[in-house]
């Protein structure tokens, strides 16, 4: 038996007070230690980007409460059962000892804990067993991911009874924002000038601040669109293409025909996203890649897909269950490439050797992007890259354009159906239909049955800056960019990106120029048509881009180059067109 100098009772774990030896804090974590120290509140919410290292503060928070002798007691709320154990297993490390076996069943535990890690949903089961906890100790609560406690108001409710008597509650998100208006607990809103109550965290440390100090890894979303074919409810085929202006069920349903794995869209751009995580490979040995699907079965067949493309059996993780989260692990630790994941792996687990990602889910909201996309840019030393690989989708392809912007979650503002159709207790699989269906971008499993699809390279999606010219699926365009360097700081990464869209334009207009010796003639309709269809998407993808309409552009296209309409015009005026608006996606006028 050991006791600490505050006389907090540590039976077998003494060494807590050491932590300056054993974890070095990072910049931002030693600032925010500071100003939470300092102001003494009784609620304080922190605000870190995914990857940055919310762990280790607050547990740094949590050693300097029990060797205070502010608190005696720690407990730990999480979102899921796999996170309960890392959350314990990370407290170990630094002498706190947490129980994630903890059962509202029998409500006790051995005197060796010092605390214990439950789920949301575990305290909404027995508020007033874990408020009695609460009253009996002096207690630190941390609140993981915080956002979750607006998922429903049984879970708002309660952690707001069980917690209510803490002497200290630490918030914590990594994404600030919700697609609803519950009020979050234990968290301080604000009127700003706009009339609306937002968020107010203490301390924020935002993805810019995390990339500029090396904290995290630049990302590359690597966009893929294609032709689709589906039938609707009413027998009718529609054709149309991912990455082309549609409208919002068009959109959708052209969405889920590509991620349906008996089309060739999927399979194809697993084949790109293994290309990309073998060149990542040569520079980063134990690199691996993420498939995050939307149910079950989608997530099956994606793995027999990846089996074929590496002809290695990729982990596969189903459901928040002890075996997933014992597969979880097991990947975390070797070096195999491929995790296959429904939900689960979208938030908190930490994975760091993850640098390829495949967002296969029609899941459309802000916060399970970030979320998704935040499993992939922990970084382990300079120079890491994160890709992801996405579907052409205007929502999602937006999400990732703004992934530097601060948000701050919102009350009082308008709903939207859009919004109200995503709740993340749905994402997470935590309502009765679980695994088995999703509420995705608005679209009945029964209206639409898909048929088939194909995939072409679209964009590189880089600080907000879009790079590549619409390339087929294994063309030389495409490998220049899953070819980049799997080392690379983020202005060689601009770079090499710039550099390969001019050597591109280059080429292309080359192409496009009068026929060379011995090519095969093609009719004037026909060379005029596809320079006319490039140049479409070429617009639609500015437009996409700026948000500029697409008449806007044909007509800034015009002014610049002169001559008549795009009806009217040549193929030398046309191609000229084409060859300016590509100036201007790297930002030459």
């Amino acid at each position: 038996m050991s006791t600490s100098a505050a006389g907090h009772l540590s039976p077998a774990f003494p060494e807590r007070a050491a932590w300056g030896t054993a974890a070095k804090l990072r910049a931002w974590q030693e600032e925010a230690l500071a100003v939470y120290l300092d102001s003494g509140r009784r609620d304080f919410l922190a605000v870190a980007t995914p990857g940055a290292g919310k762990t280790t503060y607050a547990l740094r928070i949590a050693t300097e409460l029990l060797d205070r002798g502010t608190v005696r007691a720690v407990t730990v709320v999480a979102p899921t059962e796999h996170l309960k154990t890392q959350w314990a297993d990370a407290a170990a490390r630094v002498g706190i000892q947490l129980n994630p076996a903890f059962s509202n069943a029998t409500g006790l535990q051995s005197h060796e804990y010092d605390g214990v890690a439950v789920t949301y949903a575990q305290v909404a089961t027995r508020p007033a067993l874990h408020r009695r906890r609460t009253e009996q100790t002096p207690t630190l609560v941390i609140l993981d991911e915080v956002h979750h406690g607006g998922d429903a108001k049984s879970w708002g409710d309660g952690i707001r009874e069980a917690f209510e008597p803490a002497e200290r509650r630490l918030s914590l998100t990594g994404t600030p924002f919700r697609s609803d208006t519950n009020p979050i607990p234990f968290v301080r809103y604000e009127m700003r000038e706009d009339g609306i109550l937002r968020s107010a965290s203490d301390y924020t440390y935002g993805y810019a601040a995390a990339l500029r100090d090396g904290v995290v890894r630049p990302v590359l979303f690597l966009a893929y669109g294609g032709a689709m074919r589906w039938r609707t409810k009413a027998g009718d085929e529609v054709a149309a293409r991912l990455g082309e202006p549609l409208t919002k069920d068009q959109t959708a349903q052209a969405w889920r025909t590509a991620l349906d794995p008996r089309g060739e869209w999927v399979p194809s751009v697993l084949a790109a996203a293994d290309t990309r995580l073998s060149e990542v490979r040569r520079h980063v040995p134990d690199a691996g890649g993420l498939v995050i699907a939307s149910n079950r079965t989608s997530a099956r067949a994606y793995a027999r897909i990846l089996r074929a493309v590496t002809g290695e059996d990729p982990t596969v993780v189903l459901s928040d269950d002890a075996g997933a989260s014992a597969g979880i692990e097991r990947f975390a630790a070797d070096t195999s490439r491929w995790m296959v994941a429904v939900r689960m792996v979208s938030e908190g687990v930490d994975v760091p050797r993850l640098c390829v990602g495949v967002y296969a889910t029609s899941t459309s909201t802000p916060l399970y992007f970030a979320q998704a996309v935040g499993r992939f840019v922990r970084a382990r030393r300079r120079g890491e890259t994160a890709s992801v690989f996405l579907p052409s989708v205007p929502t999602i392809l937006a999400h990732a354009a703004s992934m530097e912007e601060e948000r701050d979650h919102a009350l009082d503002r308008p709903t939207s159906m859009e919004d109200e159709a995503s709740s993340w207790a749905e994402e997470e699989g935590l309502i009765a239909a679980a695994n088995r269906t999703e509420r995705t971008a608005g679209l009945d499993e029964t209206s639409f049955e898909a048929l088939e699809s194909d995939a072409h390279f679209d964009h590189v999606l880089f600080d907000a800056q879009q790079f590549g010219l619409h390339a087929a699926v294994g063309s030389e365009e495409e490998q220049d960019y899953l070819g980049l360097p799997g080392l690379l700081e983020p202005e060689q990464v601009a770079t090499l990106l710039h550099e390969r869209q001019a050597r591109q334009s280059r080429a292309a207009t080359g192409r496009g120029g009068p026929a060379t010796r011995g090519a095969t003639p093609v009719s004037a309709h026909r060379a005029l048509a596809s320079q006319r269809k490039e140049l479409n998407k070429l617009v639609a993808a500015y437009s996409s881009k700026t948000g500029t309409p697409h008449a806007t552009i044909h007509l800034d296209l015009r002014r610049a180059c002169g001559g008549p309409e795009l009806a009217a015009a040549t193929s030398e005026q046309v191609l000229e067109r084409v060859e300016r608006i590509r100036r201007w996606f790297v930002g030459r006028r």
